[in-house]
């Protein structure tokens, strides 16, 4: 199983059912072909759609129907449409059950920057820092080391925040993690092969293993 696959499988036992669940652009995205064949779970996308469905396949395809990220999606039967100020009403009250997504850093005090690297030239911010304050619980999901090998797990994060203390639970290729605040991150299961000396190797922060 590749690194992203074990994520993705990882992060989808964090959905339960009967849950309203926003999925992040990127890596989050992946999710839904994961989790959109259960009928008691909606997914939602800020840009106006509850009942995300699986990617399509070609004869599916339908360029009008797009999640956040730009990427053609389908709909499942029941399917809600609406325009953002109404998306961002659901979430800014609260009715999102679980906010997954992607990171660039997450520090040990679950502060989490995912929305720009300096110098690169983005779009805007996207909905991520609504979702990490209206939603009732935020899981990130991410690879563990970035591409030059370094620890996107940090003691402090480096890139522009999202949110501080926003992250209930972190789900890397290596690990899961849960945050309990004060800076104080737990572990909370080793995934694949992984061994608890190479897990701490890799991770700048510190965190505690029970």
């Amino acid at each position: 199983m590749s690194p992203r696959d074990r994520i993705i499988a990882r992060a989808a036992l964090e959905i339960s059912d009967g849950m309203y669940v926003n999925l992040g652009i990127g890596l989050p995205t992946l999710l839904a072909n994961a989790a959109s064949d259960r009928s008691d779970v909606l997914l939602q996308s800020e840009n106006g759609l509850l009942g995300i469905g699986p990617y399509p396949t070609e004869a599916e395809l339908d360029a009008d129907l797009i999640n956040a990220g730009k990427e053609t999606v389908t709909a499942v039967a029941g399917a809600s449409y609406f325009d953002s100020a109404e998306s961002f009403a659901m979430i800014r009250g609260g009715h999102i059950d679980l906010a997954i997504l992607g990171g660039m850093e997450v520090s040990a005090n679950g502060d989490l920057a995912n929305w720009m690297i300096p110098g690169k030239m983005v779009k805007g911010m996207g909905g991520a820092m609504d979702l990490v304050s209206g939603a009732k619980r935020t899981v990130v999901i991410m690879e563990h080391a970035n591409k030059h090998g370094e620890s996107k797990v940090k003691r402090e994060c480096t890139l522009p925040l999202t949110g501080r203390g926003v992250v209930d639970r972190l789900i890397t290729d290596l690990a899961v993690f849960d945050f309990r605040g004060q800076g104080e991150m737990v572990l909370v299961e080793l995934l694949g092969d992984t061994t608890l000396d190479e897990l701490r190797e890799k991770t700048e922060a510190p965190f505690i293993a029970l």
